[in-house]
């Protein structure tokens, strides 16, 4: 007997893994997980185009923002389980659908907003993905797997609820901050 527990060997993202499965190319963020530097940010930055083209080119309403959304989810916690059980790897760093569809409920809920304003969401989120303190921090460690189990539907929801919380806390600092920013410049 080797171990009380099993062992998986980890796989690594590259383009020809992508390829092997549509729900990898959702979850790799269509490439941009790929990344060798910064991969979370990679997929903030490919969200953020994709919003714009889908935003702009689509144009739906809000409506079908909130339909895209819902299902990006529930596709995403899909396309993220499925990535990270294949790779064996609880929260793989090229996966960055849960940076996606982040970065689209950020923007769906604060736009209009002008260039600076969307690359000041950018910077705060992150900011808060990426040094995952408080919540962000908790939201992170409630789903990892079991030593030597492999990622299951909870991991890959897991994979999500951390960006989601990070969502969260940007829109309460942007919001804080543009209310105090009105306060402010409102003549007392």
């Amino acid at each position: 007997m080797t171990g009380e527990y099993p062992t998986f060997t980890p796989r690594r993202a590259t383009w020809g893994f992508m390829g092997l499965h549509p729900l990898r190319l959702i979850a790799l963020g269509f490439g941009s997980g790929l990344s060798p530097v910064a991969p979370g940010t990679a997929g903030t930055l490919a969200g953020w185009a994709l919003y714009l083209l889908i935003d702009r080119y689509a144009a739906p309403t809000p409506l079908a923002w909130a339909a895209i959304l819902v299902a990006g989810f529930f596709v995403g916690w899909w396309a993220c389980t499925h990535t990270a059980r294949a790779m064996a790897v609880g929260d793989p760093s090229a996966v960055v659908w849960d940076e996606i569809i982040a970065f689209w409920i950020i923007l769906w809920v604060a736009m209009p907003v002008g260039w600076f304003g969307q690359l000041i969401l950018f910077g705060l989120f992150r900011l808060f993905d990426a040094v995952k303190r408080g919540p962000v921090g908790w939201a992170d460690a409630l789903f990892k797997p079991k030593r030597g189990a492999l990622p299951g539907w909870p991991q890959g929801f897991g994979i999500i609820f951390d960006d989601l919380v990070a969502a969260a806390c940007v829109l309460v600092v942007w919001f804080v901050g543009l209310w105090g920013w009105t306060t402010w410049q409102t003549p007392h």
